[in-house]
């Protein structure tokens, strides 16, 4: 029977099902989409004894590192943590190290809405878990930290590049030096003392390091201020920039093997979907560990120490668990675990002497649950849920499929099906991701499509070329199309959806954030035909404005990087901002934007306003000071999802006209 003769058969066979197993889902509380995690990010300490954690201050929007014993976790003790490192407002830890058994490293962010990705300040600092000896060790702050008076000259951008094994105090700290663009450093820093010395440098800005077991620099890769992909290893006293005949079009080097001989590495030779390899540090002896001809390899998943992965997953699709290793404990430990528990089981990490492991589960309908095994008895016990107030039995199945675009290159699409509703001619949801280069929508669970799911309305996202998770070719098709062949693989994935009878053809609006924002009004203006109404926020409507308004502009790379994704051609940019075009909407639109938005100024959403109004098309407005990119504070997200669901109903709701 085709897939297809079988889901037209499924309006009859539910005829026979129980009233109560096909009747819509009890409506969730708009507040249990508003709320934000309490805990995240956890990291096991080096001894197994403390769990360091990331906690997020709901009420107020600040956050902190928490030190907690893993026992008065486990006795669900969680008043009272042994440290807590709080941050200055919008700040907060964005990967916390351990570099000792009792002494730790933060790499500081700053997030200024719910939907930016936290965004590094290149500073570090360092604790000890009962708060005590904290240090400013990198950062553009010169005046923080013990050793304030030589750190002047600290005015740039430092990232972890690595630790040794088995941790000693020390990490290995790249950096950046604001002012001047020509150079990349690599240090190794005593995060007890503060000191560092130099261990690689190399006259190219923004290059990632790949430290060896002798304490050396031994790649340099990335994209540089051209927003090109370059490749360096070290031969001797010097960098010898290795061409694309060797790495391919991509090549990101992981680690060594525990025998330092060969290198894990992420690679792509014409590129297509990254590709798991080992090989020598020459480049000789390649062996595939992990490939898919869809997707790329990604979640890699790793043994104690000494580190070597033993499976991945794809980037696409269901993830599907690829190993490479099954003779690994490790390896047979996770197999055993993925048996027990519905979900992606992922290695976090382990004790250093590999006897206490942190692992979490999460799925299209599971946000996040933590967990801790004992691996000499291989008793397991759960830590923290992420969203608590979540509960997976009532969340909406995702469904990854494919289809063709109209040029007929093969897409994905994921579909959020509504719980307890026929999967035919359903009101539906195009909701495109942000980014857009880089970025994709995936399985695992997604806020806004479960709150959307459980109001009754089918979504549909699709990962149109420029997305992550296919490779650098996949990436770059979208460069300079973001009007066009981006929109049009969007509106393509609606048709394919009303085709396949998903979607009532009659009820289909457009919501979107950040580029999704912008996406909401160019489908619309693209095909008007298609939708009854579209929903921008913290929306980009003006592309010429992106080079003079917004944090994106405002440095050589950004400026790099706008240059290659969307042009400086001003008759181009016009011909595909919405603010240019708003006289071809003739859809109700809902803006929404926050006033004090760093990435998608709120200049954006006045440019619209603006337009629209200048054009007589019907609109409604939202907005909020102190508010970034997105919604931060629940009150306001609460009115968010309100707004939003009174807006679709309206227009694509049971009642609405068709």
């Amino acid at each position: 029977m085709s897939y297809r003769v079988a889901r037209a058969l499924l309006p009859v066979l539910s005829l026979l099902l129980p009233t109560a197993a096909i009747a819509a889902a009890d409506l969730i509380p708009v507040e249990d989409f508003a709320r934000h995690a309490q805990l995240s990010m956890p990291r096991l300490s080096p001894s197994g004894e403390y769990l360091a954690v990331r906690m997020d201050d709901n009420a107020n929007g600040d956050h902190a590192l928490a030190v907690y014993r893993v026992s008065d976790m486990l006795a669900s003790n969680m008043e009272r943590p042994l440290m807590m490192l709080r941050l200055p407002k919008y700040e907060l830890p964005v990967n916390t190290i351990w570099v000792s058994p009792t002494r730790l490293i933060v790499e500081k962010g700053k997030q200024f809405g719910s939907i930016d990705i936290p965004m590094y300040t290149g500073e570090i600092v360092a604790t000890d878990i009962d708060g005590k000896n904290q240090d400013y060790l990198y950062g553009y702050d010169g005046t923080a930290g013990k050793r304030a008076g030589t750190r002047a000259r600290d005015r740039g951008f430092g990232s972890v590049a690595g630790l040794p094994e088995p941790t000693n105090d020390h990490f290995y700290l790249g950096v950046h030096l604001w002012g001047n663009d020509q150079s990349s450093s690599l240090y190794d820093v005593d995060a007890t003392k503060n000191t560092r010395h130099l261990i690689g440098d190399i006259g190219v800005a923004r290059m990632r390091f790949m430290v060896g077991a002798d304490g050396q620099a031994h790649y340099a890769y990335g994209e540089n201020n051209d927003y090109d992909y370059v490749v360096y290893h070290r031969e001797g006293n010097a960098w010898a920039k290795l061409d694309t005949r060797h790495t391919g079009k991509t090549f990101a080097p992981i680690s060594f093997t525990p025998d330092h001989q060969r290198i894990y590495a992420l690679q792509s030779d014409a590129g297509g979907p990254s590709t798991l390899i080992e090989q020598d540090e020459q480049g000789g002896q390649r062996r595939t560990l992990a490939k898919d001809d869809f997707g790329s390899i990604s979640h890699l998943q790793w043994t104690p120490l000494p580190l070597q992965p033993f499976a991945a997953t794809t980037a696409t699709g269901l993830p599907k668990l690829i190993y490479f290793d099954t003779n690994q404990p490790a390896a047979k430990l996770h197999m055993a675990l993925s048996q027990k528990f519905p979900g992606l089981v992922s290695f976090i990490n382990y004790s250093e002497d590999g006897k206490q492991l942190l692992f979490s589960v999460s799925s299209d309908r599971e946000p996040g649950t933590y967990y801790l095994i004992d691996t000499t008895h291989f008793k397991v016990s759960k830590l923290f849920a992420g969203a608590p107030w979540i509960d997976p039995a009532k969340m909406a199945e995702r469904r990854p499929l494919r289809f063709k675009a109209s040029d007929g290159l093969e897409l994905e699409a994921i579909l959020t099906l509504p719980p307890g509703r026929n999967e035919s001619n359903l009101p539906m949801v195009l909701l495109p991701h942000g980014g857009p280069h880089g970025i994709e929508d995936n399985w695992f669970y997604d806020n806004d499509a479960q709150f959307l799911a459980n109001r009754g309305y089918l979504v549909l996202q699709v990962n149109y070329r420029g997305s992550g998770g296919r490779g650098g070719n996949f990436k770059e098709a979208g460069y300079l199309k973001w009007g066009t062949r981006v929109q049009q693989d969007l509106i393509d994935g609606v048709k394919w959806a009303i085709s396949e009878n998903y979607a009532d053809p009659k009820r289909i609006c457009v919501f979107g954030a950040s580029f999704g924002g912008y996406s909401a009004m160019m489908t619309t203006i693209r095909a008007p035909e298609l939708f009854k109404c579209a929903v921008g926020y913290a929306g980009i409507y003006d592309l010429a404005m992106m080079y003079k308004k917004g944090d994106i502009g405002d440095n050589k790379f950004g400026r790099s990087y706008l240059n290659t994704v969307i042009g400086k051609d001003d008759a181009d940019l016009a011909a595909n901002s919405p603010v240019k075009l708003a006289d071809k909407i003739n859809i109700p639109v809902l803006l929404i934007h926050g006033e004090d938005d760093q990435r998608a100024p709120f200049a954006q959403a006045k440019a619209m306003r603006a337009a629209l109004e200048a054009a007589h098309k019907p609109y409604e407005w939202l907005s909020k000071p102190g508010e970034g990119h997105g919604f931060y504070d629940e009150k306001n997200n609460v009115e968010f999802f309100n707004t939003l669901q009174t807006f679709l109903a309206k227009h694509i709701g049971e009642g609405a006209s068709r």
